[in-house]
């Protein structure tokens, strides 16, 4: 049974930082491609940011030079540091481990809101 757990989500004011993290079981966790991504009420889901299973990284224009994505493979955990906060960066947060189309599995996604 594959389960990814988000935690980390919460308020901030603008400005600050927040880490997210995603302690994935079930599955060979090095082997994945591991993403973060992001549904403001009353839009799509984003993509924020992946790391694949060699490190190789990528993010949205939005949160390039504030977000940082990264892997512990000994941990089965990808993280998401997230710097400078902007109100429009609330969303619910979403983890996603992706081999191949069959074995893409979603978190249950960690609230993050940026409000003063």
């Amino acid at each position: 049974q594959v389960q990814l757990v988000e935690s980390g989500g919460g308020l901030v004011q603008p400005g600050g930082s927040l880490r997210l993290s995603c302690a994935a079981s079930g599955i060979i966790f090095s082997i994945y491609a591991m993403g973060w991504y992001r549904q403001a009420p009353g839009k799509q889901r984003e993509l924020v940011a992946t790391i694949t299973s060699n490190g190789s990284t990528n993010y949205v224009d939005s949160v390039k030079g504030r977000f940082t994505v990264s892997r512990d493979n000994a941990k089965n955990t990808v993280y998401l540091q997230m710097n400078s906060l902007k109100p429009e960066d609330t969303a619910v947060y979403y983890c996603n481990a992706k081999r191949t189309t069959l074995k893409n599995y979603w978190g249950q996604g960690t609230q993050v809101t940026v409000s003063s």
